[in-house]
């Protein structure tokens, strides 16, 4: 595809990925007006981030199969259309179930189009290329959610929470009108048989374990069955699948593709950095609130030097990633990330809110130069086809190892917090230990990670030779 047709295709995706990235980070901001406007308490009205993350997990299996069958540019217009409707409901809803409703299509919308972005892109982008305008597409997204907590503040200030789902439809109106006009059609397998095995297995399953993960908020919940069955059934349907699919000749995911070694060690270290990102979003609101003080403002101000700084680094990194400096570029970020971490573990409760915020900065170029360009290595180490396939994928591993990394942390800090407290510390003080604690266990997790970064291919001459050409002929069936 000359560049004239290719860069429209990449605005089209930028468009539909900052509509999905914006909505979910600016209607966090939402639930405390859901719940004085619905009369609802706080577990209640967090469904409205958890049922969107649920859905999206459940759906992502289904965008390989779905886009083999009718096309990857036809599957994401859907999506986005799905996910304009859902704003439209959402903002008429006069029920909060009728929002969950809303918030529950969106997620499926979004589990549609998110796997498909990077497909897309590739598909319309040479190999040569692909890390310059990866890295783009990573500035939208990184970019997206530091806007949107301040843009639906000030919506919720001159307007009511309605605003937040009609904020959606500009921009994808947009979406679709360039997608509309340039998304090309692309080569499609209308024989593919539907495996609904695995589809039942694998939705059930990711479904079972993040409303299991989603319900554990304490220690407590560990000693209630109603937690632990999802949870177990969810994983056992899990490795049924794994077992079925390896075996089945029609997978709806082609498993084989974690035999490819440069995807495998993308995807692992994707999940890393997901855990460490969910991580922090859990552990820094409670630690700038809790022990230093800061009001809810401040707190959400902490995160914008990550976002932006990650947003200007990720087309950097992506130019240096078409230079044949994979291995350097991830490397470099997971080393930055590593120090920012140990730097938060090392903080007092003295802290000055400028040191705070040059390592929420150092995060962010960890961030820009680990997380995206590692996914964009993966995925060049294997034939076009299934990028579909290997995208929904990375995107589910880092889906699910993100929701078990925060529930574990959360348990880490209340046992952590109440072991301190048992040897006579003061509250802000067990809170302190126990966040340091937490901050120093992520930092230990990216620095046994990074080995992995080394074994990266350099080169696209080395990804070439890494690949295994037998299993690349298994990944789409004939």
């Amino acid at each position: 595809m000359s560049r004239e047709k290719a860069v429209p295709v990449l605005i089209t995706v930028l468009l539909g990925t900052f509509t999905v990235s914006l909505n979910n980070s600016a209607l966090n901001l939402a639930i405390p007006e859901l719940m004085r406007v619905f009369d609802v308490g706080a577990a209640r009205a967090s469904w409205v981030m958890t049922l969107f993350l649920i859905a999206m997990g459940m759906t992502m299996p289904l965008t390989g199969f779905l886009a083999d069958r009718w096309g990857a540019h036809r599957l994401y217009l859907l999506g986005l259309w799905l996910f304009l409707a859902a704003s439209l409901l959402g903002a008429l809803a006069g029920t909060l179930a009728w929002v969950l409703a809303a918030r529950g299509l969106q997620g499926v919308a979004a589990g549609l189009m998110i796997p498909l972005s990077l497909p897309l892109i590739f598909a319309a982008w040479p190999v040569e290329r692909r890390g310059r305008v990866t890295g783009v597409w990573g500035f939208a997204v990184m970019i997206a959610p530091a806007l949107g907590p301040s843009l639906g503040g000030l919506l919720l200030e001159v307007s009511r929470w309605q605003a937040l789902f009609l904020m959606n439809l500009p921009v994808a109106v947009l979406g679709l009108l360039s997608g509309h006009c340039y998304l090309e059609a692309q080569r499609r397998d209308s024989a593919r048989r539907f495996d609904l095995p695995g589809f039942l297995l694998v939705t059930l399953g990711v479904g079972a374990v993040l409303t299991a993960l989603a319900g554990i908020t304490s220690p407590a919940d560990l000693h209630q069955t109603m937690r632990w069955g999802p949870l177990l059934a969810g994983s056992l349907l899990l490795i049924v699948f794994v077992h079925i699919e390896r075996r089945t000749p029609h997978p709806l995911l082609d498993l084989n593709l974690f035999a490819v070694r440069t995807f495998r060690i993308s995807v692992l270290l994707a999940c890393c950095q997901a855990v460490v990102t969910f991580g922090c979003l859990l552990l820094i609101p409670i630690w700038m609130q809790h022990v230093l003080g800061y009001d809810p403002l401040t707190t959400g101000l902490i995160f914008l030097p990550t976002a932006l700084v990650a947003a200007i680094c990720s087309p950097w990194a992506g130019r240096l990633l078409d230079r044949d400096k994979a291995r350097h570029v991830v490397v470099f970020g997971m080393a930055v990330t590593a120090a920012a971490l140990l730097g938060l573990a090392m903080l007092g409760p003295e802290a000055p809110l400028w040191l705070i915020g040059a390592l929420m900065a150092a995060r962010g170029i960890g961030l820009g130069f680990g997380y995206l360009p590692v996914t964009t290595v993966g995925l060049n180490a294997l034939p076009n086809r299934p990028i579909a396939q290997a995208s929904a994928m990375n995107n589910l591993c880092r889906r699910l190892a993100s929701s078990l990394g925060v529930v574990l942390l959360a348990l880490h800090h209340d046992l952590s917090r109440a072991r301190h407290l048992a040897q006579g510390a003061e509250a802000g003080a067990a809170d302190m230990a126990a966040l340091g604690e937490a901050f120093l266990v992520l930092a230990v997790l990216v620095l046994v990670a990074t080995p992995l970064a080394l074994s990266l291919p350099s080169n696209r001459r080395e990804v070439t030779s890494a690949h295994d050409p037998h299993r690349a002929t298994q990944t789409s069936p004939k």
